[in-house]
């Protein structure tokens, strides 16, 4: 059971960064130059946002993981 919330954690961290690229990248693609430039900002803010967010949930979800496998019962 563990395993597999790792696992969700895991695709759920990849889908926060491909969002902040996607945000970037619409950002990126803009036509006028101001509107082009706030968005390329905010784009890159997304981007390390979201690896941060992820990076985070990561720890969180590997320390979970080592805490409730400690506290599994060990048999001969």
């Amino acid at each position: 059971m563990v395993g597999l919330m790792q696992i969700m954690i895991y695709l759920f961290c990849v889908y926060l960064i491909y969002k902040g690229v996607e945000i970037f990248q619409i950002a990126f693609v803009s036509v006028e130059n101001r509107t082009r430039q706030i968005g390329i900002f905010i784009g890159g803010i997304a981007i390390i946002a979201a690896i941060g967010i992820a990076g985070i949930a990561l720890k969180m979800a590997d320390d979970l993981s080592e805490k409730i496998g400690n506290n599994m019962p060990r048999y001969p």
